[in-house]
């Protein structure tokens, strides 16, 4: 299936060693075909040459190869993200320290922690994070994610793992191999 992304402007990831990417010169659109960027370019020449068989979709931001969470590890093994129904008696942010240390931790409640704090990152962009992780249930939920250990190229043929900020840089869109995983609402 072809999707076209038409957004304001395509932000390429940063040159090795550069502080930050840039704009792709023209390019408003992005068009998956499957879980691979098929092309990038301007949202007008891609709808002309695809748009009777694309899904178009409009995003108002700037699509980008996504975030890279580094310290993934310690966001998910070293932090309990409680679940919704625990609110009343643990609050909604992570738990650190004491806290955590006086929590009982089965494999089952780190592996929805683990689920939880996925959620989180999908929810700010992030499309790469970096491990290692220890605890087996961890391992499985990033593995199940979709996240992959490095960020992935916006370029045709690289999958099509990326990210839609708005202008007051919160998170649109996140989507990993083609899939929307998460969809700011309102």
């Amino acid at each position: 299936m072809l999707t076209l992304h038409h957004v304001r402007a395509v932000e390429a990831a940063p040159a090795a060693g550069a502080a930050a990417g840039g704009p792709v010169p023209g390019a408003d659109a992005v068009l998956v075909s499957g879980s691979r960027i098929e092309a990038i370019g301007r949202y007008e020449e891609l709808a002309a040459e695809y748009g009777s068989r694309a899904r178009v979709r409009e995003w108002d931001g700037v699509l980008t190869p996504g975030r890279h969470e580094p310290d993934a590890a310690a966001y998910l093994e070293a932090a309990y993200h409680p679940d919704p129904r625990e609110a009343a008696e643990l609050g909604t942010e992570p738990l650190r320290g004491a806290a955590l240390a006086a929590l009982d931790m089965s494999e089952t409640r780190w592996g929805g922690s683990a689920r939880r704090g996925l959620q989180r990152l999908l929810a700010n962009g992030t499309t790469s994070l970096t491990g290692p992780f220890t605890r087996p249930s961890v391992r499985t939920a990033v593995t199940r994610s979709g996240l992959r250990d490095r960020p992935a190229a916006l370029v045709p043929g690289a999958p099509a793992d990326f990210a839609v900020f708005a202008e007051d840089g919160t998170c649109l869109v996140t989507a990993l191999g083609g899939r929307l995983v998460y969809r700011r609402r309102g």
